[in-house]
């Protein structure tokens, strides 16, 4: 077999075999199969698709190029979210622990910001000494002990998606439906969740822009988890905005902290509350997402989840006394305030826009050899909906240092879009796909 018939195959719009697809990834994860050919590969991917069949092959192949968490010994269920990316989102670091409460294992495996949106472990990772390089054996008994450990993905964990997912990166093949497929797939089921929730984002600042694109992603999500064994939930919400009132890595832990207690944003905590619902029903503790979103906040009152949370920061190395000292004061000295320049209702911010300012920044990176920064991001004080007058602070900015402050200032000022009348309110969850 050669790698340019499997692609000529591709290109001509064939289906593959399990034979072809096990050739050309274990070649690549191998070295005997050069980057340029898979580039190529991933280019007729991109433009002739991939059947459900083959989807669910690629998945498997790429989750077998590597270890596979073992999580035998250990009281399940199971069940782990994953969010395609956004502005502002920061749910998993409050699900984790939420449903940690109820009795349901999560084991979750994040990853770092790329482009406008932001990554789990920047996040917990400005947390002062929080480790997210665990390994196999600590975060088999970080989830025993606290329900839930946060780690990143290693090298040994399915290195085809780590390899493959850098070329495309770079080859202009991110967007093809089967590859992001694959990708989220093999990871998740490598982690060893048993059942899934998917928050596929539309809008803006979201991956898929448009609704039907985020329709079909999460349906091959969906489709092929359950083809795999497991019990999946996809959820549509809206990414248009940013979520809830904090962009940036220590500001976003902090917003989290606030959610914990129970007064996070209400956009934000509507997010939280139905993904963390849904797999409150896959880990068979609610007979519906109404029992589970109610479990849900009965867990919130009790402040169970906080202290999961905080017994986590220590066990994974944060140090849970500097993290409650630093918080409403661990700002960069680089700030300055975007206020309104017309009197009337925001009718919306613009989440790319804040997305790429918040690169500028130094919330996150534009490559993965990048440094993020701590304390840099953005507070809003009034969101899309909201009136204001003329003059009135819609965020405050801070920078990574005063060059990276005044290059976000104009595209921060640009997300705000003014309206004289109030605008129709946002419907966040648009739609649920299942598998159950």
């Amino acid at each position: 077999m050669r790698a340019v018939d499997v692609i000529m195959n591709k290109r001509s719009g064939a289906e593959l075999t399990r034979e072809e697809i096990e050739f050309l990834i274990g070649g690549y994860v191998a070295g005997t199969i050069p980057d340029y050919q898979i580039a190529a590969w991933a280019m007729a991917v991109f433009f002739r698709g991939m059947t459900p069949a083959e989807t669910g092959v690629l998945t498997e192949v790429m989750l077998r190029s590597g270890t596979v968490m073992d999580l035998s010994g250990i009281a399940g269920p199971f069940v782990d979210k994953h969010s395609t990316g956004g502005v502002g989102d920061k749910t998993s670091l409050v699900i984790a622990p939420l449903v940690a409460s109820l009795g349901i294992k999560d084991p979750m495996m994040s990853g770092r910001a790329l482009g406008h949106t932001g990554g789990t472990l920047d996040k917990l990772e400005a947390i002062p000494g929080y480790r997210t390089d665990l390994t196999a054996a600590e975060f088999r008994d970080f989830l025993s002990r606290d329900g839930f450990a946060m780690t990143g993905q290693t090298k040994e964990i399915v290195p085809a998606d780590r390899l493959l997912y850098s070329l495309r990166d770079v080859t202009g093949t991110v967007e093809s439906i089967p590859l992001i497929t694959a990708s989220i797939l093999s990871k998740k089921v490598a982690e060893g969740a048993e059942g899934l929730v998917f928050d596929v984002k539309f809008g803006s600042g979201a991956f898929m822009k448009d609704f039907a694109d985020a329709e079909k992603l999460a349906s091959s999500l969906v489709d092929t988890g359950a083809a795999m064994g497991k019990k999946v939930i996809a959820l549509l919400t809206d990414m248009d905005q940013p979520l809830g009132t904090m962009v940036g890595n220590f500001l976003e832990v902090e917003e989290c902290l606030d959610c914990l207690e129970g007064k996070g944003a209400a956009d934000l905590m509507e997010v939280t509350l139905e993904l963390s619902a849904r797999m409150v029903v896959l880990g068979g503790k609610a007979k519906d997402s109404s029992e589970g979103r109610r479990l849900c906040e009965q867990a919130l009152a009790t402040g169970k989840p906080l202290e999961l949370f905080l017994a986590n920061v220590g066990r994974q190395g944060g140090d849970v006394k500097r993290l409650l000292e630093l918080r409403g004061s661990y700002r960069s000295d680089h700030s300055a305030d975007v206020r309104a320049e017309e009197s009337g209702y925001l009718a919306r911010i613009d989440a790319l826009k804040v997305g790429r300012a918040g690169v500028s920044l130094g919330v996150g990176r534009d490559r993965t050899q990048d440094a993020v920064s701590p304390v840099a991001g953005v507070r809003f004080h009034a969101k899309g909906g909201d009136r204001v007058k003329a003059g009135d602070p819609v965020m405050t900015v801070w920078g990574k240092d005063d060059a990276s402050l005044k290059a976000a200032l104009p595209l921060l000022r640009s997300s705000i879009e003014y309206s004289r009348e109030a605008p129709p309110p946002r419907k966040l969850v648009r739609k649920e796909i299942s598998s159950i």
